[in-house]
């Protein structure tokens, strides 16, 4: 079993938050106000609100056999001064709320390709107020510019990745499309960082999720993440201010936070699918 080499603290935020870029900075100094009470140090970056501009999609069957399953499929492109860079990322996940669960799921792939296998733990706000916390647990394969027709059949994907293979039983070869038909532009700030003590830091980021057509915001997030090497060793303190400085984060400026959903399902619960409010 995989052991879980991240821990990523994320806050869903409101997307009429975000009506100007100036917002991204508002924002953030209010996480710094807060920071400071927690004793967590606060760093921006030089190039804080500088806007990094990718497209994501995300690809299932008509029926949401992934995403039913617990399975996410998504290709991100970034882009270059208004240009696509040529390589692109995409990364098979299985989310789910047992860490065994999830931690059980082979993501491997069955193909030649640069593949990075992770296990991460997500802390998540409470779905139905402010102020609290829960966690999923993502078993991610990320693969960089793969040869993987993404819009074929289901039993195509399954043929690399064989641990979805259980799905194409009762679907057949049912067609993976473009969910929704929805691109989504994703403008992201690499604002800086957090120090929580006793070697516990954390890279931030703000982002707003875009309907590429309709150039409508669709959601925001917050997110920090940490990274060590064992799990059982982080070191208490630091771990207990992390978390909260997470939830006092929430409780401090509610008007901002969105609650009860992940990026994943407010995509798919654009179309009114049924997978849609799962996480």
């Amino acid at each position: 079993m995989d052991d879980i080499h991240y821990r990523e603290y994320k806050i869903l935020l409101r997307p009429e938050r975000f009506f100007n870029p100036t917002q991204f900075e508002v924002y953030w100094k209010k996480l710094c106000a807060v920071a400071e009470l927690h004793k967590v140090g606060a760093v921006t970056n030089k190039d804080a609100f500088h806007r990094h501009v990718r497209e994501v999609l995300f690809y299932d069957t008509e029926t949401c056999d992934l995403y039913r399953n617990a399975f996410i499929l998504r290709k991100r492109t970034f882009y270059t001064d208004g240009w696509p860079d040529p390589e692109h990322e995409l990364t098979f996940k299985f989310r789910h709320a047992d860490m065994k669960t999830a931690a059980d799921v082979d993501v491997t792939p069955y193909m030649e390709a640069n593949a990075a296998i992770k296990f991460k733990e997500e802390v998540l706000p409470l779905k139905d107020q402010v102020g609290g916390m829960r966690s999923l647990y993502s078993h991610n394969c990320v693969l960089m510019t793969p040869a993987l027709e993404i819009n074929q059949g289901l039993e195509h994907i399954a043929a690399v990745f064989p641990c979805i293979g259980r799905l194409t039983g009762p679907s057949g070869n049912a067609k993976v499309s473009l969910v929704n038909n929805l691109p989504v532009q994703e403008v992201q700030v690499n604002v800086g960082s957090f120090d929580f003590g006793h070697g516990l830091e954390a890279k931030a980021t703000i982002a707003i999720w875009r309907n590429r057509a309709t150039e409508t915001s669709l959601i925001g997030e917050f997110a920090f993440q940490v990274k060590f090497d064992n799990y059982d060793a982080l070191h208490i303190k630091a771990k207990a201010r992390s978390e909260d400085f997470f939830k006092d984060v929430q409780t401090r400026a509610p008007d901002w936070v969105a609650l009860g959903a992940t990026k994943t399902a407010v995509v798919y619960g654009l179309g009114h699918k049924d997978a849609c409010g799962r996480e």
